[in-house]
């Protein structure tokens, strides 16, 4: 796998991150990052074979962390334990997808996250244009990561199986 190397710039939004203890540098993890964007390529190709509004945000908005947590692994960070690891997720996006479309939809991903939360723990349920953003949301995070070189195959090259 060909990593698209940050830029100073993100390296140093990144390494922010680190200091602020919101993410922990770990080994880069290519068969993790292959397989949570197997979980993510999965969960796309299943939205349009669904049809409750509520059912298709969550599996977008999951689409999207597993994307995060690809390009975490892959970099070598993941989240620190405890609360406020989808917000930590929601920064590293911005942090490096500085670039349209991506740019935009690292954004978003916050946005997602606080609506999910709000039908989550508040039973404040989101409606069909909701849903159809964190759709276009997720299949835009899922190119981008795929275009700084994250695969899902890359466990299989490495020899291991997810």
């Amino acid at each position: 796998m060909a990593l698209t190397p940050l830029t100073r710039v993100q390296q140093a939004s990144v390494l922010a991150l680190v200091e602020g203890r919101r993410l922990d540098v770990v080994p880069a993890d290519l068969a993790r990052a292959a397989s949570f964007l197997r979980q993510a390529e999965e969960r796309l190709d299943q939205l349009p074979r669904l049809t409750s509004v509520t059912v298709r945000y969550g599996i977008a908005y999951d689409a999207c962390h597993d994307t995060g947590e690809a390009l975490l692994a892959a970099y070598g960070f993941r989240t620190t334990n405890g609360p406020g690891q989808h917000e930590a997720l929601g920064r590293y996006l911005r942090a490096i997808l500085d670039k349209p479309p991506a740019e935009r939809a690292a954004r978003e991903f916050d946005r997602l996250r606080r609506a999910r939360n709000q039908d989550r723990y508040e039973a404040k349920p989101v409606g069909a244009a909701a849903t159809e953003k964190a759709e276009q949301v997720a299949r835009t995070l899922f190119d981008a990561a795929v275009s700084r070189g994250v695969s899902a195959k890359a466990a299989e090259l490495e020899g291991g199986d997810g």
